[in-house]
């Protein structure tokens, strides 16, 4: 299998890293990253317009690629800079719009890519412990309308988002994939509730509550208690792009390490020079290539059949976590004190990689998925 990026993704990556090295320092990001708005509209505006959205999305939906290296590709270079604008929302519910939505809402996925809708998925609730299929939010059927009640939490920029995806229970058990739902619900239908806050590790997220939200059929994104595949395959695409995404803040964190020990002296020589912390940056530079190998499994798996393509994602996901904690602990341990430090950005890449460990399934999560998939 030929592992070599493209001519138009090796050009993709070099725009895209040449844009965040010039227009996304890390005083920009901190500054966005704490702001009331949790990222920058102008920016968000100037990567739709290098293309950066559109070529997570396939041609035959408006977009310029949408392949699994697609995916790897811009988000890599988006983690080298932790960059906080709404790009894993708008692939989430923008795939699983190209996989299962109607004609008219297919319509809508040309305002993802130009940047001028935002939206959001409210999948995740209180309780659901990284289960995809635990949903205990319940839609009910009211004569011709459906009516939505119950609460999700982590909904990443959700006080922005015109619209949300949202999955709803109208079948089965709490925890059955069968009898899950989903539903494309603006942000200003009457019953939305919606409270806002600062994440740990920059930009802003939201509790989404709806009560008694009453919707018609158009609102379903595909057929009624089916949309766990749906569901599964738009996430997985999320599981992608965040172990890609922690792929390129973990080389950061290894070069401003290696820096770090090339210029830090103690007893008169460079601390880079001491056995001892060779080793230990040695043993990283391993670690770090040992995830890269498993996000390239994972964006090659992306178009193979469900278990295939499930079993690539948990092991990538799995590998980030571990590997990403690991990353974190040694780079800020080879800094000392000054790399807790809230002004030095290696903190921050810290914070990112940890956080992303419990984004859509920390590593427990997907060892276990891993196990009980190859068994299936």
């Amino acid at each position: 299998m030929n592992f070599q990026h493209t001519e138009d993704r090796r050009m993709l990556a070099d725009t895209l890293n040449r844009f965040v090295s010039e227009q996304y320092a890390f005083a920009t990001r901190d500054r966005i990253a704490s702001s009331a708005q949790g990222f920058s509209s102008d920016l968000w505006n100037r990567f739709a317009e290098l293309g950066v959205i559109g070529a997570l999305f396939d041609e035959a939906d408006g977009g310029l690629g949408g392949g699994g290296f697609d995916i790897a590709v811009v988000f890599e270079s988006l983690g080298r800079a932790l960059v906080v604008e709404p790009f894993l929302d708008t692939l989430i519910v923008g795939r699983a719009i190209a996989l299962s939505g109607n004609d008219a809402q297919k319509a809508t996925l040309g305002a993802l890519i130009d940047g001028s809708r935002i939206v959001a998925l409210a999948h995740g609730e209180p309780d659901s412990h990284y289960e995809l299929s635990r949903v205990t939010m319940r839609a009910q059927r009211s004569g011709d309308m459906w009516q939505l009640n119950g609460a999700k939490a982590v909904v990443q920029h959700g006080e922005h988002a015109s619209h949300f995806l949202v999955s709803a229970r109208t079948a089965g058990a709490d925890d059955a994939q069968e009898g899950i739902t989903l539903f494309l619900v603006p942000r200003d239908a009457k019953g939305v509730g919606v409270r806002g806050y600062r994440k740990i590790d920059g930009g802003r997220a939201a509790e989404v509550t709806f009560d008694n939200v009453t919707l018609g059929d158009d609102a379903l994104l595909g057929a009624a208690g089916v949309g766990f595949a749906t569901l599964e395959y738009a996430i997985g695409c999320g599981v992608l792009a965040l172990c890609a995404e922690a792929l390129g803040a973990m080389d950061v964190a290894k070069d401003h390490t290696l820096d770090y020990l090339r210029t830090r002296k103690q007893f008169g020589v460079p601390i880079g020079s001491f056995q001892a912390l060779q080793h230990r940056m040695a043993d990283l530079l391993l670690e770090i290539e040992q995830a890269r190998s498993a996000v390239i499994n994972a964006a090659a798996a992306l178009g193979a059949e469900r278990r295939v393509r499930e079993r690539a994602l948990s092991a990538a996901k799995y590998s980030i976590g571990r590997i990403g904690a690991r990353v974190a602990e040694e780079c800020i341990q080879l800094h000392g004190g000054i790399g807790m430090t809230w002004e030095l950005p290696l903190a921050h890449y810290a914070k990112r990689l940890v956080m992303i460990d419990h984004q859509l399934g920390d590593e427990d999560h997907h060892l276990e998925r891993f196990v009980a998939l190859g068994a299936a």
